[in-house]
């Protein structure tokens, strides 16, 4: 009894402490503001962005790009919203309605398709008796054209006779040049049956026979228009921003000036004003302190931006840059032997090296409707001296 009296007393002095203790405690305490986590935001910055750069500049390289997707970079990005179009101004909604009616439109198929031979010299045609025998026989399946822009020129072929067109000065590197090239296209496309437009120099002669370019000429249905892009300084160091909105870096382009077209892209070359005239009044030596040539860069930049899978991206005439000088070499007497000619028809990848400190070479097949076939048809730049030789050589080439 006693000890149970004692537990009774014991638990009721702790009850009492315990309120005593409950009397004497502080209020609550007031926290303070719990500090934010820096890092997690610091983080969510650094992943977006990292992923808007790796939207606007994507890993080029195949092993980078993995890193990120088993698809490679088009499957890094396809899941991220598509960059804004800007909006079109309305000269070039006009002028791209114009265009794509044109390329829609069904190609009028004549009975008698021929090949316009578009020649543009200074004056007299050096290998006119190598045309000739080239002709010859073939009668009804080609027209020649003579952009003269220095000299009236004598002919000695009945095939060049009352040929020649109203032409004026060309000066090289600037528009002039271009607004020959098209002065022979709108002369050309007057005659309904021509097809095919070839652009050739004086300094130009055919690689093979008649039949056989006749043949890989009407069976496609590309242009050759040579066209690449080149990051260095005599490529898009040669573009200036007052071509824009309409003409924007990422669509410049560069190549040789030398085509092979089909009627349809002829047309909307003579259609186009718009791009055209930036070319004119922005792309000429010595402007903003920039050797921009018009006749390099006006055709493979209006292809890449409005039919880039109707070109095939090299041209058809085969020149030797290999001296790295302003001018490609010269071939003289010496130079022309069946050696030579067996080389460059033996030629079936295009090769462009940029003008950067990489010196980047870019190649690909050249493909004739999916076929890897000669890149070339015609060859540059011969010197008078070679006629001789060329006419006993070239009567061996008539098809590979």
């Amino acid at each position: 009894m006693e000890w149970a009296a004692a537990m009774m007393k014991t638990e009721k002095v702790w009850r009492l402490g315990g309120m005593g203790d409950m009397q004497i405690l502080p209020g609550s305490r007031h926290r303070p503001p719990m500090k934010k986590p820096k890092w997690i935001i610091v983080l969510v910055l650094f992943v977006c962005v990292f992923l808007i750069c790796a939207y606007i500049y994507p890993p080029q390289s195949s092993s980078t790009c993995y890193v990120f997707s088993s698809k490679g970079c088009k499957g890094f990005v396809d899941w991220l919203p598509p960059m804004p179009a800007r909006e079109y101004t309305d000269e070039e909604i006009a002028s791209r309605v114009v265009i794509k009616d044109i390329l829609n439109s069904p190609a009028v198929v004549s009975k008698n398709s021929k090949i316009a031979f578009m020649f543009l010299s200074p004056g007299s045609l050096p290998f006119e008796r190598l045309w000739d025998k080239f002709f010859q026989g073939h009668e009804g399946k080609f027209s020649v054209y003579v952009h003269a822009s220095k000299t009236k020129p004598v002919h000695v072929s009945r095939y060049f006779v009352n040929r020649d067109i109203r032409s004026d000065p060309v000066i090289w590197g600037k528009i002039s040049m271009v607004d020959a090239e098209r002065r022979l296209l709108a002369n050309a496309l007057q005659d309904t049956d021509n097809q095919q437009f070839v652009l050739l120099s004086d300094s130009c002669v055919p690689l093979y026979d008649f039949e056989y370019i006749y043949e890989y000429l009407m069976y496609t249905n590309i242009s050759f228009v040579d066209c690449f892009k080149d990051p260095g300084p005599h490529g898009n160091g040669r573009y200036s921003d007052h071509m824009l909105p309409e003409v924007e870096v990422k669509d410049f382009r560069k190549g040789a000036q030398w085509f092979a077209m089909k009627r349809q892209h002829a047309i909307i070359v003579m259609a186009d004003n718009l791009y055209y005239s930036k070319f004119r009044s922005y792309c000429q030596p010595g402007l903003e302190g920039k050797n921009c040539i018009a006749d390099e860069h006006y055709l493979p930049t209006f292809f890449q931006m409005v039919d880039p899978g109707g070109i095939a991206n090299w041209s058809l005439t085969h020149v030797d840059w290999s001296e790295r000088k302003w001018h490609p070499k010269s071939y003289r007497a010496q130079d022309v032997t069946y050696e030579l000619l067996k080389n460059i028809t033996s030629i079936d990848v295009s090769m462009h090296v940029t003008s950067d400190e990489k010196k980047e070479v870019q190649s690909w097949p050249c493909l004739w409707n999916g076929i890897q076939k000669p890149c070339y048809l015609f060859a540059r730049k011969f010197t008078p001296e070679t006629l001789d030789s060329l006419l006993r050589l070239l009567a061996n080439y008539s098809g590979p």
